[in-house]
């Protein structure tokens, strides 16, 4: 009796819940992996983050470039570290891509991850050489339907992001064209100035100083309108079906603790509405759509089914 009446004694001052009470989060610094080279977009997004994030938590962002195999090398990674919140991984679209067009993955793209948040997406740019001949986007469409088979379309190599989206814009005009990959955006951006293809669907960011320059033209930008060239119509406005790019995300192992999910999320958002960040993104024309680890999961889900659909109608088949 005594006994219970002591242990009720020490309930009743909060002894047990100091106890009990959740480990302090963080108390060491956070790894945050990029399945990208430095330079790239998750690169910089992660860049211009983490300096705020991590002056949030009170512990080093320690960023980790982890480029290989499309991102898989830096996911694989994530699947086997501790689900303890300090093993993070931004990802690009192509996370979604992968998933899509590589059936033996050593990894689950829903099972193996926990989503943190979203950070958002790209403004994407339909780009042709001057040489080319064609003024707007409308031309360019009619240029491939009477020239059947014989308009190539550049990418940063087969089953890239730059790739289905020039697959996306293509079927979505009804044009026949022969694609060509390359190394990367840089690679492929110089080859249509070259006039070696004819057109390209890339980063914003990245054909930003060859449109500038006046060494590429841009017809289109997708999904929406931007400040920086506020004349160029979006490609929603001439054609249906062209959809967005997927978005850019932040995931941990599967079973990372709810609340450190939200912990970081929340941060996150913060880091996103500093002002400097704000504008640096503004200048990329990047799209900021932060998201709860629950809308974020969803957001994954989607993505890989509207990439899975693209595979389908583009007749691509899974390496």
């Amino acid at each position: 009796m005594i006994a219970v009446v002591l242990v009720g004694n020490l309930l009743a001052a909060g002894w047990p819940r100091t106890a009990y009470a959740q480990p302090k989060y963080p108390t060491k610094p956070i790894r945050l992996l990029v399945g990208n080279t430095a330079g790239g977009t998750p690169d910089t997004l992660a860049r211009m983050i983490s300096p705020h994030l991590s002056e949030a938590l009170g512990q080093p962002i320690v960023i980790e470039n982890r480029p290989g195999a499309s991102g898989v090398l830096a996911a694989s990674m994530l699947a086997k570290a501790a689900p303890d919140g300090y093993t993070l991984l931004a990802v690009a679209p192509g996370f979604a891509v992968i998933s899509a067009l590589q059936p033996n993955l050593p990894f689950d793209a829903i099972k193996d991850f926990s989503a943190v948040t979203s950070i958002g997406f790209s403004t994407n740019a339909l780009v042709v050489a001057p040489s080319v001949g064609v003024k707007s986007a409308k031309e360019l469409i009619a240029l491939g339907h009477a020239r059947p088979g014989k308009i190539l379309f550049a990418s940063a190599g087969a089953g890239s992001v730059t790739h289905l989206n020039a697959e996306r814009f293509r079927l979505a005009a009804g044009i026949k064209a022969v694609h060509v990959g390359f190394k990367g955006q840089p690679e492929f951006l110089i080859e249509i100035v070259a006039g070696r293809v004819h057109f390209g669907v890339a980063g914003l960011g990245p054909a930003l100083p060859l449109i500038k320059d006046g060494r590429l033209l841009l017809l289109a930008v997708n999904p929406n309108r931007t400040p920086i060239f506020p004349d160029v119509p979006a490609m929603s406005e001439f054609l249906s079906g062209v959809g967005r790019d997927g978005s850019h995300m932040w995931l941990a192992p599967a079973g990372t603790p709810r609340a450190i999910l939200h912990q970081i999320s929340k941060e996150l958002a913060r880091a996103l509405a500093q002002p400097d960040v704000k504008e640096r993104l503004q200048n990329i024309a990047f799209h900021v759509a932060h998201s709860s680890p629950e809308e974020t999961d969803r957001l994954i889900r989607g993505d890989i089914a509207s990439f899975n659909k693209l595979v389908r109608d583009a007749g691509l088949r899974a390496r």
